[in-house]
Order: C-alpha cells, then sequence, then structure tokens
C-alpha cells in the first residue's frame, strides 16, 4: 500500500469513529461564540457633589436639606443648616417631613393593585365607577394616573397669591367632591388622553376611587397595602391631622414678595391635597419604598412594566411620566424612577434606579422658591451619575442640568 493511499485510509477512520460517537469533525465545529461584553460599571455616588447640591439649596433660600443614599455599597446620608429656624436644631437625617406630590405614586400603588385583583380597569371610564362624577364619559382610569384627563388644577386658582392662599385652607378641611367641584367650574385643559397636563385633580379623584372600590377610608388601603407590609415606620397618611408626631423638619414658605420673611408653614391639614399629597415620611422610608417598588415587591411585573411606561411631558427629552410616576433621564444615561413633591414648606426627591438597587431621596425645607427646588435636584445628577468628568466639571453647574419640575404653582 503506498503512502498516500495509508494517510488517506487513516484519516478516513478517524472521522467515521468520530461521527460514531457523536462527534463533529474538528473541521466541521462552529466558531466559539464571542463572550458578552462586560456591563458598564455602576459609578459610585458623588457624594461629594451632593454636598454642594445641598449647599446650593441653602444659598438659594433654603432654612436647610438633606440628601440619603442606598445602594449595593451601603447608606449614605448628608445634612446642611437647620430643620427649626427657631431652635436652631440641625437638619437631621432621621427626621419626618411632609412629601407633597411623592404622595402620588403611593395612591397609584394602590389603584393598581385594586387593577391586579380585578376591581378596577385602566381603560375603563371613571364614571363606571364614580356614576355622574365628571362631565365626560372619555375620562379613563389610565387619564388620571397619566395626567392626561384634562381636568384643570384647582391649585392653579387656590395659591394665586402664595401665603394668603395658603392661610385660607391651612387649617380647613375639604370633602373630595368639593375639590372636584372646584376642578370643574374651570375649564378643561386638554381633549381625553390628548395631551400631558399635571393637575392634582387627577389623584383626588384617584383617592375617591380606592375608596369607593375598598368601601373603607383610603388611609386604611395605605396602611396595609404599603406602610405596615414595607415597615415604613416613619411614614403615614392622618389627614386632616395638622401635626407631624415625633421628630421632624419644619417647612418654611416664601411669601411671593421678595425680602418678606418666611411663613412657618409646618401645621397644616393638606386637605386640599389628600390623596395627590398629604403623605409624611422619612429619608430611609422614602428610599426603601421607591426601592420595594422597582423590585416588584408592591406590583406584578406586568402591571410594573404598566406602571414604568412612560411619554414625555415636555420637549426636552430627559422627562417622562408613566403613571402615577416620574421617570428622568439623567445626563450620564441613567433613567431613575420615582417623584418629586412641593407642598408648602417642602420640596422632596424619591428616586430610584429600574433595577431598585439604588435610591435617593433628598429634601429642603422652604418652597414657593423654584431656584432652592432646582438646586436640590441636583442630587440625583450628583447620586445616580457619580463624579462628573473634568470637562463637565468645568462647564455648567451640574444643578442647572436637570431642570426642577413644580407639581404645586409657584410665583418665583
Amino acid at each position: 500500500m503506498s503512502l498516500s493511499l495509508h494517510r488517506r485510509l487513516a484519516v478516513s477512520v478517524t472521522v467515521i469513529a468520530a461521527l460514531a460517537g457523536g462527534l463533529a469533525p474538528a473541521a466541521a465545529a462552529a466558531p466559539a461564540p464571542a463572550p458578552a461584553p462586560a456591563p458598564a460599571p455602576t459609578p459610585a455616588p458623588d457624594m461629594a457633589g451632593v454636598a454642594a447640591a445641598l449647599d446650593a439649596a441653602l444659598a438659594k433660600g433654603a432654612p436647610g436639606a438633606m440628601a440619603r443614599w442606598s445602594g449595593p455599597d451601603g447608606v449614605k446620608s448628608r445634612t446642611v443648616g437647620v430643620r427649626d429656624k427657631v431652635s436652631g436644631a440641625p437638619m437631621d437625617i432621621g427626621a419626618r417631613f411632609r412629601v407633597g406630590s411623592v404622595s402620588k405614586t403611593f395612591s397609584a400603588v394602590v389603584l393598581l393593585q385594586l387593577v391586579q385583583e380585578g376591581r378596577v380597569e385602566l381603560d375603563q371610564p371613571v364614571n363606571r365607577y364614580l356614576p355622574g362624577l365628571l362631565p365626560d364619559d372619555r375620562i379613563t382610569v389610565r387619564h388620571l394616573l397619566t395626567h392626561r384627563s384634562g381636568l384643570a388644577d384647582y391649585t392653579d386658582e387656590m395659591f394665586q397669591h402664595t401665603v394668603p392662599g395658603f392661610e385660607a385652607v391651612r387649617n380647613k378641611v375639604f370633602a373630595y367632591e368639593e375639590l372636584v367641584a372646584l376642578s370643574l367650574a374651570k375649564p378643561r385643559t386638554t381633549e381625553p388622553g390628548v395631551a400631558y397636563k399635571y393637575s392634582n385633580t387627577n389623584f383626588v379623584v384617584v383617592g375617591m376611587l380606592i375608596e369607593k372600590l375598598t368601601g373603607r377610608p383610603v388611609a386604611e388601603a395605605y396602611q396595609k397595602r404599603i406602610i405596615k407590609p414595607l415597615g415604613l415606620t416613619k411614614t403615614s397618611y392622618v389627614h386632616p391631622s395638622t401635626t407631624i408626631k415625633g421628630l421632624h423638619v419644619r417647612g418654611y414658605l416664601h411669601p411671593d414678595e421678595a425680602g418678606a420673611p418666611l411663613v412657618d408653614s409646618t401645621e397644616q391639614t393638606v386637605s386640599w391635597a389628600q390623596s395627590a399629597g398629604a403623605f409624611i415620611s422619612s429619608p430611609a422610608d422614602l428610599n426603601k419604598f421607591t426601592s420595594a417598588l422597582m423590585r416588584g415587591r408592591l406590583l406584578s411585573p406586568a402591571m410594573l412594566d404598566a406602571m414604568t411606561t412612560v411619554t414625555p411631558t415636555d420637549a426636552t427629552n430627559t422627562r417622562f411620566y408613566g403613571l402615577g410616576l416620574r421617570r428622568y433621564n439623567l445626563s450620564c444615561g441613567t433613567q431613575i424612577y420615582g417623584h418629586t413633591g412641593t407642598v408648602q414648606g417642602y420640596y422632596t426627591y424619591a428616586f430610584s434606579t429600574r433595577d431598585g438597587r439604588r435610591s435617593l431621596s433628598a429634601l429642603a425645607n422652604t418652597s414657593n422658591h423654584g431656584e432652592a427646588n432646582t438646586a436640590l435636584g441636583g442630587t440625583l445628577e450628583a447620586a445616580f451619575c457619580g463624579k462628573p468628568a473634568k470637562a463637565a466639571l468645568r462647564s455648567t453647574p451640574r444643578s442647572t442640568q436637570l431642570p426642577a419640575e413644580r407639581d404645586l404653582p409657584e410665583r418665583h
């Protein structure tokens, strides 16, 4: 046998043996898949930047400010200024305060839980559940949660003059129906579903729906469905009580007149807002709430996806709204979910990443002073984007990168 024939026979035997054993010939093997790209590293929070944003809020007129970060590397917090101008008591990260429109996310969660239970449908008319309440059967439950109902915000007129408007309602107790009537006395802002237009009226009606569907006061639903399951020991909905129990931050309202003294607005019923803005909480509880929400502890995956499906609220392409939930797109590409809050004397931010692993809550104890609110918003960029590159650091101040959104009308 020739040497070349012997070699050909040897190769053939090897191939046949490989196929019999279930193995492909080496020459026919598929190339190994390329390794998946490593995920981008998560930046550490820039706590110096957070502190700088808090200092900026003080420079813009807030008596005090604070922020609390929680993430895989633990909890970090910063405080500046005072929580009480009279006593001079320093700001305290454990203190409670009024969270304003962050309350809307609590209300949305409860209503979405009722959707899960088949007790209400998002795309059914509100009037199906509250017959005759609204003048348009086209307004759906979803329109309320997305601020697309066209129902006018009664607070525009109520607080046209900031301090007199506040003093007129500070101790007043409203029925839900009274607040809705104030809205319906004004022209609607848009056709149902056509455009986003923020209105406290929407979440007043959400509160009415919760009470109608459960047959119990809305406070009981919050306690049973969110506060107790999450162990939010410093969170409460005490409407119409005017006091904040325990260690708390006093709130200070800026009058419309430049240079006029601040007005202590701590004690109030917040009855003008109720399910749209009457919650009291603390930085730790807000971190726990937004993180638990994003981790799926309060809603099913499908319902959480619906809640976080957002549409733009303006032309900046950085701010969006879902179902009782804001989304901000930060300069580093990170998306965060939560809500802002404005109530007389308090500005609040409470946000988490979509996976719930990183959270920030921030407070300044003033309101009706938009520059302080915008400065406080700088905590978000610092916390979630980390330290900026040197080139960015030399350019626009971070606190101006994401203009603050106002949950209440302001004069400044």
